[in-house]
């Protein structure tokens, strides 16, 4: 009867300590454990595309992270399909996305209801910026080329961008066309396309293309399109691409910087937010990570998670001032 009674207690325990692992895995240890799920916001090619695939790459070649990391493509409405699909899987530890300013812009311009306060910060990663592209022959041959036409007339030049109306491509030239004193802003013509903005400026169905510097290095760089001005504070990138001149340097005052950055699911557990947090942190530093930032043309712009809510709330405040100012603050 000691006998049994004994071998039941060393079964009771055994399960229990197999319990208790099971609890502990599930609670964090190990983590990351399977594959994770890396997700772009939008059109395979375009920034978000590049970022994210750019990030698992760099995390796979330092070994930082050793499991899968597959890339997918969830594109839609500026960032907001994507967004809206996170809010059905709060809590998830698998899932890492990428965002930058349309996670702030598309709530003020009314295309959503959600914005950052309904993911998870982990990381600000990069700086770029915008640049305003044309077709190889197109008349234009500087961004001020652009701006005395629309002065004469307002309907005269096309925009083109693939975020929506009010969200990032759209809201980076009209703040170019303010600084230039370009009057009647909510008349320029603006056509949103998911990704194939590239294409309609090339085949001349918009007259400028603006989107992000890093999306249309390599058609700069072939000759297939020519850049107006970038919105930097100071050139950027080599060869071509560093002979871009900003806008400033053509006397028009403004800027626009396009961060990046990395983000969990509403209400991600904090044992995923911290081993992020750590790793991201760690990733930054490595040799891999600044021949990515310098092959892409990107500024290094690392911000903690903390210091990078706090920064969401500072731009989500200008932002919300400068289209109030232009007339599309959604109500």
């Amino acid at each position: 009867m000691k006998r049994i009674i004994m071998l039941a207690l060393i079964a009771l325990v055994a399960t229990g300590a197999v319990v208790a692992e099971g609890q502990g895995e599930r609670g964090g240890e190990g983590y990351p454990r399977g594959a994770l799920d890396f997700v772009a916001p939008g059109g395979a090619g375009g920034g978000w595309d590049l970022t994210i695939r750019t990030t698992a790459k760099v995390l796979k070649d330092t070994g930082l992270v050793q499991v899968p990391m597959p890339v997918r493509n969830n594109p839609g409405a500026g960032g907001s399909v994507h967004l809206a699909s996170l809010q059905e899987q709060p809590e998830a530890d698998n899932i890492i996305t990428v965002y930058s300013p349309p996670l702030i812009l598309t709530k003020l311009a009314g295309t959503t209801d959600l914005n950052y306060e309904d993911v998870t910060p982990l990381a600000r990663l990069i700086a770029d910026y915008a640049v305003f592209v044309v077709k190889a022959d197109s008349q234009y041959e500087t961004l001020n080329d652009v701006m005395d036409a629309l002065k004469d007339d307002i309907k005269s030049v096309k925009i083109g961008g693939v975020s929506s109306a009010g969200s990032m491509d759209h809201l980076q030239f009209l703040i170019m066309a303010k600084a230039a004193g370009v009057k009647n802003l909510q008349q320029i013509d603006y056509v949103a396309f998911d990704d194939s903005g590239a294409a309609m400026v090339m085949g001349g169905h918009i007259d400028i293309f603006s989107t992000g510097l890093s999306e249309v290095r390599g058609l700069i760089e072939s000759g297939d399109l020519r850049a107006l001005a970038q919105s930097a504070p100071h050139r950027v990138g080599t060869g071509v691409v560093g002979e871009i001149e900003t806008a400033q340097e053509q006397g028009i005052d403004a800027t626009f910087v396009n961060w990046r950055g990395l983000f969990g699911p509403p209400e991600m557990p904090e044992y995923a937010v911290e081993y992020w947090r750590e790793t991201l942190a760690e990733m930054v530093e490595t040799d891999e990570w600044a021949a990515a930032r310098e092959t892409n043309g990107w500024d290094d712009a690392y911000m903690d998670g903390p210091e990078f809510y706090d920064f969401l709330e500072e731009v989500d405040g200008e932002y919300r001032g400068i289209l109030d100012e232009i007339g599309m603050l959604a109500d």
